[in-house]
């Protein structure tokens, strides 16, 4: 990232405690060795987070392999790492013989193989509700400012272009949640949005975006925030967090 979004730091780390379910990867290791599954992550991607919450919900052990998406032009266009995933980007997921790119894809996987705890509600209509409000940040927002698109814009429109992509996927979100949430994004059970909203309001913050007309956001996102399966996915508690980041 750019110098002009270089002060931006990523949320505010204090408080955020829990013990940590990963183990670092070693290169030296492959996963049969270990018995693990592997996740390749960034401590910042946002859809990486999403990942990282859903293994920590589900009680899942599991090994991390760092990918930094800014060092050496980015690790994620190494020949070895497109291997894994030709989109070249994080997460991929090493789990049951198989490679899994797409964060929901992801956790649509987790959940059909290791349904407990759900992230899908039963019910069909609030299943939908669900998909819907992951869609909506995962393909409608996060996108937008994402690195690969803030790279093409220059410097001195990062900042704004990436406040107006959140804004006005926010606004859209919080008339929809007002209908849908109730403790959480979909009634009383976490769900995979609220894995999505969680990252997406690290980002906002991220890009200082001012949360005051977002209440229903806001409160959602405190209530996820105090749950340890959040705390210990949390970017300022990876293994490549830098060490001004940690919390």
């Amino acid at each position: 990232m750019g110098p002009a979004l270089s002060g931006l730091l990523l949320v505010p780390c204090s408080s955020v405690r829990g013990d940590i379910p990963w183990k670092v990867k070693d290169h030296h290791r492959t996963m049969t060795e270990s018995g693990k599954p592997i996740l390749y992550s960034y401590f910042r991607s946002s859809c990486s987070w999403r990942v990282r919450i859903a293994l920590a919900l589900k009680g899942i052990d599991y090994e991390i392999m760092p990918i930094h998406l800014t060092k050496d032009g980015g690790q994620q266009f190494s020949k070895e790492f497109q291997a894994l995933n030709p989109m070249k980007q994080v997460p991929a997921l090493k789990i049951d013989g198989v490679t899994i790119g797409q964060s929901l894809a992801i956790i649509e996987y987790l959940e059909e193989t290791r349904p407990t705890p759900p992230l899908l509600p039963q019910d069909p209509k609030k299943r939908a509700s669900v998909r819907m409000i992951s869609d909506l940040i995962a393909a409608g927002i996060q996108p937008l400012q994402n690195l690969s698109v803030l790279k093409e814009m220059g410097q001195e429109n990062q900042l704004p272009w990436a406040q107006k992509a959140i804004i006005s996927g926010f606004d859209a979100l919080e008339r929809v949640l007002q209908s849908t949430a109730g403790k959480y994004c979909v009634g009383d059970q976490v769900s995979m949005a609220d894995l999505c909203l969680a990252p997406q309001v690290a980002n906002a913050e991220r890009f200082k975006v001012d949360l005051t007309p977002y209440p229903t956001i806001s409160r959602i996102n405190k209530t996820l925030l105090a749950l340890e399966a959040f705390r210990v996915s949390h970017p300022c508690r990876q293994p490549d967090t830098p060490a001004e980041l940690r919390a």
